[in-house]
């Protein structure tokens, strides 16, 4: 196996490795699915690896990624400059472009407009990795700075009307330069020019499948566990089902699931996740009724963030005294923690990406953590894990299944927490959910939930006033999680949801619709 000298991933033997220099993108990952998806096996890495451990995982080529920072602050995150002594083909974007050319010699300052959002692209030159692209295409821009100048050992490829260096490329040194993100869906063309890059100018012959990270995962797990016990957190979602299913084929009956009923889950979950995987896996799984203390501790809790703290430090807490329950000691802790999640907690490469918000399972865990933790799915999107519960075999209606957060519907109560509010929602979310299968929709949304506002309306049911609940619905399509868009659900869908919730629910007088994409917005509420 080659290893990650940074995140400790291993690419399968005879992978062909593309190396990713993390600069603190929002959509490094993205980017590194991208390449997944195109047939190599891509691998994040620090932006300062030094070029012995970059020459040990013998990439194909090499991505730079964006990021937040400016090439001209001090301190700003960079590679070495002898990078490109290695004679090893790169791709540079947005901050990854103006880094890689202020290396090379040129001028990189401010652009008198910042360009985000959508741009023309027009192609002037269409060799390498523009080939096959239309001469007129739209891309995402998201940049203050820009590079102000080439010299002479440059060439334009394409321009915006702000930006008159949108693509280069460098003469003698196989260098590529794109200030826009062809990594997002918003470049529609973006996958060509990424498969470009891989297929005609590192001149890869797409290996990679998802099977490979399989055999190469299974075999790190039992390496790195050994004859060690684990206990994985198994919520019923398809990360934690994929996880469990992962490690029973990694190392059987070492694995003990334990499913927390922390009093934040939907109708009849417990029930269900008992029948399921009782019946499909042959696990050790213990439920455990913690209900009461994840509610004792959130009263009066309105903070979003301290929500997840709590719930992040109780769930420990579930988990020290369950595993004092199974034979032998237990060393691990393992839960399906997705990229999305680590990115969004601030806990991206070196430690640049922005704190969005907590996840139990990242940032809301102690200090003090008595287990080892173990994320297999932790460099991995909902799609790429969707994949491989199919490759270990996982029923369909798991694999497919919405995702459902960890903290519960402590998220999706905007305020305190109390068990009314709880069973109000669990209500809502019940019909909402009912509605949207028997209309043939679960399959084309990605994620589909009701939210509990903390305000009242005035409303009139008979001859009477009310003034009850406004609860939101919220309804997302999205290839990554990354990025989302509100799923157009057809109106009388909607008609027939507002008045059945409305209509079945005591204390809710009022429905909207969430129409908010991510980013700005962020798919779940709190």
């Amino acid at each position: 196996m080659t290893r990650n000298p940074v995140q400790g991933i291993e690419a399968p033997p005879h992978a062909e490795v593309i190396a990713i220099l993390d600069f603190g993108s929002q959509y490094a990952q993205l980017i590194a699915r991208r390449v997944r998806e195109a047939g190599a096996f891509s691998m994040l890495v620090a932006p300062d690896i030094s070029l012995d451990d970059l020459k040990t995982i013998n990439p194909k080529g090499i991505i730079f990624s964006g990021g937040p920072s400016s090439v001209t602050e001090t301190g700003a995150p960079r590679c070495s400059d002898q990078i490109f002594d290695l004679k090893i083909p790169i791709l540079g974007i947005c901050y990854g472009m103006q880094l890689a050319c202020q290396i090379l010699g040129c001028d990189v300052d401010q652009g008198e407009s910042r360009e985000y959002g959508p741009a023309r692209l027009s192609i002037t030159d269409s060799e390498g990795l523009l080939t096959g692209i239309p001469s007129v295409t739209t891309v995402w821009m998201s940049h203050g700075d820009q590079v102000m100048g080439l010299d002479g050992d440059f060439v334009t490829l394409a321009n915006t009307p702000t930006c008159p260096f949108a693509a280069v490329r460098h003469k003698s040194i196989s260098f590529y330069g794109f200030q826009f993100h062809p990594e997002v869906t918003h470049t529609p063309h973006g996958v060509d020019m990424l498969r470009n890059f891989l297929y005609e100018v590192c001149q890869c012959s797409g290996t990679w499948r998802m099977s490979d990270f399989l055999e190469a995962e299974s075999e790190r797990l039992r390496k790195h566990i050994g004859d060690r016990r684990v206990i994985c957190g198994l919520s019923g979602g398809v990360d934690s089902s994929v996880v469990a299913a992962l490690l029973a084929r990694a190392i059987g009956d070492q694995l003990t699931c334990i499913f927390v009923d922390n009093g934040l889950l939907r109708k009849n979950e417990r029930q269900l996740v008992e029948t399921t995987f009782r019946d499909h896996f042959d696990i050790d799984l213990r439920v455990v009724d913690a209900a009461k203390a994840f509610l004792d501790d959130l009263a009066g809790i309105t903070d979003p963030q301290e929500k997840r703290k709590r719930i992040g430090h109780r769930f420990i807490e579930v988990f020290k005294d369950a595993a004092q329950h199974v034979s032998g000691e237990v060393h691990f802790l393992a839960q399906g923690t997705l990229y999305p999640d680590v990115i969004e907690s601030g806990h991206g490469h070196a430690g640049m990406a922005a704190n969005i918000k907590l996840h139990h399972n990242v940032g809301g865990l102690p200090d003090d953590l008595p287990f080892e933790l173990i994320e297999p799915l932790r460099n991995l999107f909902k799609d790429e894990v969707r994949k491989l519960g199919d490759v270990l075999g996982l029923p369909a209606h798991i694999v497919w299944r919405h995702p459902f957060p960890g903290p519960g519907l402590a998220v999706r109560i905007v305020g305190d927490i109390t068990l009314d509010k709880l069973d109000l929602l669990r209500e809502c979310d019940e019909i909402l959910l009912e509605e949207i299968i028997a209309n043939n929709l679960y399959r084309s949304t990605d994620q589909v939930f009701a939210v509990l506002l903390p305000i009242k309306s005035v409303g009139v049911m008979g001859d009477d006033r009310t003034y009850e609940s406004v609860v939101a619905i919220r309804a997302v399509e999205t290839q990554d999680f990354m990025t989302a868009d509100w799923a157009r659900i057809p109106y009388d869908v909607l008609a027939k949801i507002s008045n059945r919730i409305i209509n079945e629910v005591v204390g809710v007088n009022r429905v909207v619709y969430d129409i908010s994409s991510k980013p700005p917005a962020t798919i779940e509420w709190e």
